[in-house]
């Protein structure tokens, strides 16, 4: 069976690459079904506490596999309509895999990144790319309604008008547009200088209390989908659970003693 990932780590950060680039990272059925395993694993990792997700080869990938996704066009019976249902359940699961995991998810993008690899990004945490990547919400020039997370996702991130352009004409946006409308947060001069950039950001992220950093992150998301005074209500709640923990008593520590200080997530 076709390994569609691979996993590094170094230290604290754990590395998930795209691994198809003989076939520009498509996405298939196998690929749906490893992303989400791959993200619970990295989420149960107590060893594990900021994550990359990048690309091997020329792209960080072309979007859906449609040798793959012709597999899928069936009689349209009932029973079919009701099997097309749950396979979109599934692709949306493995797009959601980024956000579900409890650590942060960078995502470092070179090349294209089309179609489902916008549904995949804009469920991490932090998006950057190379300054010659392009991106492109491609599902409408093919008669599809993205369906893996961008229409609901995107809109949030770069607001409704300009989500609104890019998805309804399906048309490539380069790394400027990215970054000016805020979808990506940074870009890099190449492909080098973007796993460098990556790994100090998650290397940043990794030194920091991670229980503290987790729960961010579950904040940002609540509040996010729940609003303003809900999301005040959660993180109270939160931070009741949280102190005092090991962690804030060694920051204070450290900082007394003005020396680094070291994190446990206890």
């Amino acid at each position: 069976m076709e390994n569609c990932f691979k996993i590094e780590k170094e230290g604290h950060v754990a590395w998930l690459i795209l691994n198809r680039p003989d076939k520009r990272n498509t996405m298939t059925w196998e690929f749906f079904a490893e992303l989400v395993s791959q993200g619970r694993a990295l989420d149960a990792d107590p060893e594990v506490r900021a994550v990359i997700l990048r690309a091997e080869g020329k792209m960080f990938t072309a979007g859906l596999d449609l040798v793959a996704a012709s597999s899928l066009l069936g009689d349209g019976s009932a029973p079919y309509r009701e099997g097309l249902r749950r396979k979109v359940f599934e692709f949306q699961e493995a797009m959601s895999a980024p956000e579900k995991c409890r650590k942060p998810v960078i995502a470092a993008v070179h090349g294209h990144c089309i179609g489902g690899g916008v549904d995949l990004i804009s469920a991490c945490d932090i998006r950057l790319a190379t300054k010659d990547a392009v991106f492109s919400v491609r599902e409408t020039r093919l008669g599809i309604v993205a369906d893996g997370g961008t229409l609901q996702r995107l809109p949030r991130l770069i607001g409704h008008g300009r989500a609104a352009e890019l998805a309804l004409t399906g048309r490539d946006f380069t790394a400027e547009e990215a970054l000016s409308m805020g979808f990506v947060t940074r870009l890099c001069e190449d492909r080098e200088a973007l796993l460098a950039e990556a790994k100090r950001l998650a290397d940043e992220i990794a030194n920091l209390p991670p229980l503290t950093v987790q729960g961010v992150k579950d904040t940002l998301v609540q509040a996010r989908d729940n609003g303003v005074y809900p999301g005040l209500e959660y993180v109270a709640q939160k931070n009741a659970a949280l102190i005092p923990n090991q962690d804030m008593l060694e920051a204070v520590a450290a900082f007394l003693e003005k020396r680094r200080p070291v994190f446990k997530g206890r």
